[in-house]
């Protein structure tokens, strides 16, 4: 399991023009599936990042998890974090998990999130997404366990 965690002032999802998630203040999630992955690790990425650190305290150090901040969540599927583009042209996905067992996974971590009272707003998944967003400092990390 891949996470790309980008701490943003908003960002929100579009989908055949409806807006299908917008959170204020949080985190946007880029989140791919490999063929070992289970809900085993999927609770292990939900708490990881519901206990991340990258939001400033007082002294300006990257001290406060994102409950600390009333933060909100929005969670894109993306498969093509497992994209591999060292030979050829044209990246290759067979590294990513098929979509009919990502979905599911997918959809049990923002359940998992959402256990740590945290606020997730969704893509949908396997549609074709527009994504916006405003980086804040910009903070991206990246995990993958």
């Amino acid at each position: 399991m891949k996470v790309v965690v980008q701490r943003v002032k908003y960002a929100k999802c579009v989908v055949n023009d409806k807006v299908t998630g917008a959170i204020q203040n949080g985190y946007m999630l880029l989140v791919g599936y490999t063929h070992t992955d289970n809900d085993e690790i999927n609770q292990k990425m939900a708490k990881k990042i519901a206990n991340l650190r990258i939001f400033e305290d007082e002294n300006e150090k990257m001290n406060l998890n994102i409950k600390q901040v009333n933060g909100k969540i929005l969670s894109i599927s993306q498969f093509t974090l497992y994209g591999n583009a060292l030979e050829g042209n044209r990246p290759s996905f067979t590294k990513a998990m098929a979509p009919d067992l990502a979905i599911d996974l997918y959809k049990k971590f923002n359940d998992h999130l959402r256990e740590f009272d945290l606020v997730v707003e969704e893509g949908i998944f396997g549609e074709h997404m527009e994504i916006e967003l405003l980086n804040d400092g910009p903070v991206t990390i990246t995990i993958e366990l």
